[in-house]
């Protein structure tokens, strides 16, 4: 076998497990996988895969050792990709950027219009994921995640603390009583998809007693917000993005401890020297620095004006039954 790509394809099946997932990744559809699969299996005269029920392939112990193969190939074209790219030191060229949905919509955009402004000489391409990228494989060449990394072949500043709070709209909360003890049986609640888990916010809310009062259900953040704000329900959002709408005020005026978060902005350990790198962290890393209170909820949290606070505007007492 001469052509990488199909070692490629061969450790994208292994790694998603399915062919539709392999195909995903390399960016082709099903049919190409799937013939490119069988023309491999047909000139190597072996089986790589057995085809198991539910559409999921299963290496044999010759694709086992192809697998690892194309994984130890990969491992070190990657290093030696890295290793170049360190070495630049030019201000042009593209640099790869992942991040949240949420950061992209209401944090990042803003800092990247600033960082071309200063060095139009180099194109972002932003992948808004919220999974982990690998920045070893080069999926991307810098990553903001809201936690520590931990491999060790990574490099990371902390840009902020990330806060989270309970928001509706102000004609919602005004009917609304006060929310006691962040228990969420008796409120019209906006949440994850069913069955979700892995998600901190999602697994919190379940153990709060949301499941049994959520009338909308959705797996974007974004969408979450934007639901509150028609008044439609009570969401838990990120207080950079919950803060600044002007139809949103908070149900629980602090903060939630349980939900906090850290903003780091991470790359490679062979990548930190690149010149186009260690331009983002200034630019773009200060920036969001500088927003670390909007991000912290310290942005809206207690408002003072002419002397005095603002509070939260006056909810309608609500009779009936209890609500704790």
């Amino acid at each position: 076998m001469q052509d990488w790509n199909d070692l490629r394809l061969v450790l994208a099946i292994g790694r998603a497990t399915t062919l539709a997932g392999a195909a995903a990744a390399l960016g082709i559809n099903h049919s190409t996988a799937f013939r490119r699969l069988g023309a491999l299996e047909t000139a190597m005269g072996v089986r790589l895969f057995e085809r198991l029920p539910g559409g999921m392939y299963a290496p044999t112990a010759a694709g086992e050792h192809m697998v690892a193969a194309a994984e130890r190939i990969e491992t070190e074209a990657a290093a030696l990709d890295r290793e170049i790219a360190g070495r630049d030191h030019s201000l042009t060229g593209r640099l790869r950027v992942t991040a949240s949905e949420t950061l992209a919509y209401r944090v990042l955009t803003g800092q990247i219009a600033r960082f071309h402004a200063i060095h139009p000489g180099i194109s972002i391409e932003l992948l808004i994921d919220n999974r982990i990228l690998s920045l070893s494989r080069r999926e991307a060449d810098i990553a903001l995640r809201v936690m520590r990394p931990k491999e060790g072949d990574l490099y990371g500043r902390k840009l902020a603390d990330i806060a989270w709070s309970v928001y509706a709209s102000k004609g919602l909360a005004e009917t609304l009583p006060v929310i006691r003890d962040l228990r969420f049986e008796h409120l019209p609640m906006i949440g994850w998809e069913s069955g979700v888990t892995g998600i901190n916010t999602a697994d919190w809310l379940a153990r709060r007693g949301a499941d049994a009062s959520t009338i909308y259900r959705t797996n974007s953040v974004v969408n979450q917000l934007v639901t509150a704000r028609a008044g439609i329900g009570v969401a838990v959002l990120p207080c950079y993005l919950g803060d600044p709408e002007p139809d949103l005020v908070r149900l629980v005026p602090q903060p939630i401890p349980a939900l906090d978060r850290e903003l780091w902005i991470v790359t490679h350990e062979d990548l930190r020297g690149t010149a186009r790198v260690r331009a983002f962290f200034d630019v773009v890393g200060e920036g969001i620095i500088a927003s670390r209170n909007l991000l912290a909820g310290v942005v809206g949290r207690q408002e003072k004006k002419n002397g005095g606070e603002r509070s939260a505007p006056r909810r309608k007492r609500v009779t009936g039954k209890a609500r704790t």
